[in-house]
């Protein structure tokens, strides 16, 4: 019995979409969306620290490749590591594999043999994958050298992290798309005190769309320091 397709916006979250990036690379959309459409686009390697984007790219290029009618997959290679072979074996026939975190599965051999193979066998199937990963090929603790020349020839996209400027823009377009009035106070005030990652932005977001939507008021400094349980501090004490 065939498992029912899950709906578009389910499997890739519509905050990750080509449209939604914010601070990628000269070129970097332009060779994804490439790659998403199955025309002579290289196999590409991101790479970057936690929090740059690399998952948000690798779920836009699964869903602009499923809108042009490949097939395709997305694989956390942290949720795979230790049988990697076999998940990669059942993602085969898929037009565009998406491997994320492939430092999860660096020094463990069978997983890199299991890679290895997987990426030549896609190779002559005309396939495509796309790899995403903390470091370079040369910086991760591969054991497997053929493994690390296969990945070196990717075409590399180095990302980093967003500057204030970047963060602020990713916070007002995610708060807009969810209908969340943010203050500019606010907004200059959650700045200040987030993380730099793009996926706890996303989560603060989410957390303050459902305590907003319950309490029915928009989202002042004070309506923030209440709902993230800072309590209240003495006027100006927070620059704001």
């Amino acid at each position: 019995m065939s498992v029912p397709q899950l709906p578009l916006a389910l499997r890739y979250p519509p905050d990750q979409r080509f449209e939604t990036c914010v601070g990628a690379p000269a070129g970097a959309l332009a060779q994804l969306q490439a790659l998403a459409d199955g025309g002579a686009g290289e196999w590409l390697y991101l790479a970057g620290p936690a929090g740059v984007g690399k998952t948000h790219l690798l779920l836009a290029t699964c869903a602009a490749a499923e809108t042009a009618g490949r097939r395709v997959a997305y694989l956390p290679l942290a949720a795979a590591a230790g049988r990697l072979g076999d998940a990669l074996q059942a993602l085969e026939g898929n037009d565009l594999v998406a491997l994320d975190g492939l430092e999860a599965i660096a020094g463990h051999r069978e997983d890199e043999v299991a890679l290895f193979d997987a990426h030549n066998r896609a190779r002559a199937a005309g396939a495509c994958l796309l790899y995403a990963a903390r470091g370079n090929p040369v910086e991760l603790a591969l054991g497997l050298p053929d493994l690390r020349s296969r990945l070196s020839q990717c075409i590399r996209v180095n990302l980093s992290p967003l500057d204030d400027a970047g963060r602020r823009q990713v916070l007002a377009q995610r708060a807009q798309r969810r209908g969340l009035v943010v203050d500019d106070a606010a907004l200059d005030w959650l700045l200040r005190r987030s993380g730099r990652d793009l996926a706890g932005l996303t989560a603060l977001l989410d957390t303050l769309d459902r305590e907003s939507l319950a309490a029915q008021r928009r989202v002042t400094v004070p309506f923030l320091r209440q709902a993230l349980g800072l309590g209240a501090t003495r006027p100006g004490a927070d620059g704001t």
